[in-house]
C-alpha cells in the first residue's frame, strides 16, 4: 500500500504534469487550431443528414465535440503514460524504453520488465499488434545477445479497461505477454492495488479548478463557428444547404466557398512554435527506435 508521502507526490505530478497542461492543450486547440473548415471536411456529411440534424448549432456541436474526443484520448493517455513511467521511476528506477514497440523498462525481484502502454484494451488492428509481439521477441533476444541473465517479461499495460485473462501465450515463447488492464495495470506499475482510484482524486480537483475557463472558451469558439456556418451554409430558408455542404467536402477540385480569415495571435503564434518542437523530438524519437529495431534484428 502507498503511504501518504507518496501519494502527495504523485498527486502533484498528475496536477503539473498531466491536468494542467492537458487544459492548456485544449484551450490551445480550440484557440488556434479548431476552424469551421478544419472540422467541416474531416466529417461525413451523408452522417450528419442520417442523424437528422436541422439546426447550425446543433450540426457545429456535433462535429466540434466529435473531433474533440478524438483528439482528447490521445492528449490524456500520453500524460498519463508519462505519469505510470514517473511512478516506476520512484519505485524501482524504470525509464522511458528506446526500444520499438516499449515505452517503460524497469527491473523488480529479479524480473525485467518491458511494458508497452496504451490508453484502452481495444487498440490497434491486427498488424499493429503482431508487430508489438515481433518487438517484444526482438528485444529479449537483444538482452540475451548482451548477457542479460534475469528473465524478460514482456507486458502490454493499458491505462483503462479490464481483461480477465492476462497472460496471452504465442506457440513462439518470446511472443507471449502479459496484457494489465485498469486496476491490475496500475496495481503491476505501483504495487498498490488503490492506484487506480487514487489517480480521481488529483484529477477531480484541477478539474474543477479550470473547467470554467475551457467552458468558456468552448461556448465561444462554437458560437463564432456556428455565425460562420450559418453566413455560408444556410439557404434563403434559413435551412441547413445539404447539396452546398456536400459539394464542399466531396465535390472534386476546388470550390468558391471562401471562409473568412482567421488573424493569429501572439499566443497562438507560440502555441505553434511549441507543437513544431514538440513535433521535432517526436520524429528524432521515432527516428531513434527505428535505428535500434534495425540494429536488434541485424
Amino acid at each position: 500500500m502507498t503511504d501518504r508521502v507518496q501519494y502527495e507526490d504523485y498527486y502533484k505530478f498528475l496536477a503539473e504534469n498531466v491536468v494542467t497542461p492537458f487544459y492548456h492543450e485544449r484551450l490551445m486547440y480550440l484557440r488556434c487550431v479548431m476552424t469551421l473548415r478544419h472540422v467541416l471536411g474531416s466529417k461525413n456529411p451523408y452522417l450528419l443528414k442520417a442523424k437528422n440534424i436541422t439546426s447550425p448549432d446543433e450540426l457545429v456541436r456535433s462535429i466540434v465535440d466529435a473531433f474533440l474526443s478524438s483528439q482528447e484520448e490521445t492528449m490524456f493517455g500520453n500524460r498519463l503514460e508519462a505519469f505510470a513511467i514517473y511512478v516506476s521511476s520512484k519505485l524501482y528506477g524504470g525509464f522511458k524504453s528506446e526500444l520499438p514497440s516499449v515505452d517503460l523498462e524497469f527491473a523488480r525481484d529479479d524480473v525485467y520488465y518491458i511494458v508497452g502502454i496504451k490508453s484502452g484494451i481495444n487498440w490497434g488492428n491486427s498488424d499493429q499488434q503482431n508487430r508489438m509481439k515481433d518487438n517484444f521477441k526482438a528485444a529479449r533476444e537483444y538482452f540475451r545477445e548482451r548477457g542479460e541473465t534475469r528473465e524478460v517479461v514482456a507486458v502490454n499495460g493499458c491505462i483503462y479497461g479490464k481483461d480477465g485473462s492476462p497472460l496471452k501465450e504465442n506457440p513462439d515463447p518470446d511472443k507471449t505477454f502479459y496484457k494489465y488492464a485498469g486496476q491490475d495495470f496500475w496495481n503491476f506499475i505501483s504495487g498498490d492495488d488503490e492506484m487506480y482510484r487514487e489517480i480521481i482524486k488529483p484529477i477531480d480537483d484541477e478539474a474543477r479548478a479550470r473547467d470554467e475557463e475551457y467552458k468558456r472558451a468552448y461556448d465561444g469558439k462554437v458560437n463564432g463557428m456556428v455565425k460562420e456556418f450559418s453566413n455560408i451554409f444556410l439557404d434563403e430558408e434559413n435551412q441547413i444547404d445539404w447539396v452546398k455542404l456536400v459539394d464542399y467536402v466531396s465535390r472534386r477540385g476546388k470550390t468558391d466557398i471562401a471562409f473568412p480569415r482567421e488573424a493569429k495571435t501572439p499566443e497562438c503564434t507560440e502555441y505553434f512554435k511549441k507543437k513544431e518542437a514538440e513535433r521535432k523530438r517526436a520524429r528524432e524519437e521515432k527516428a531513434k527506435k527505428e535505428a535500434m529495431r534495425k540494429q536488434m534484428r541485424s
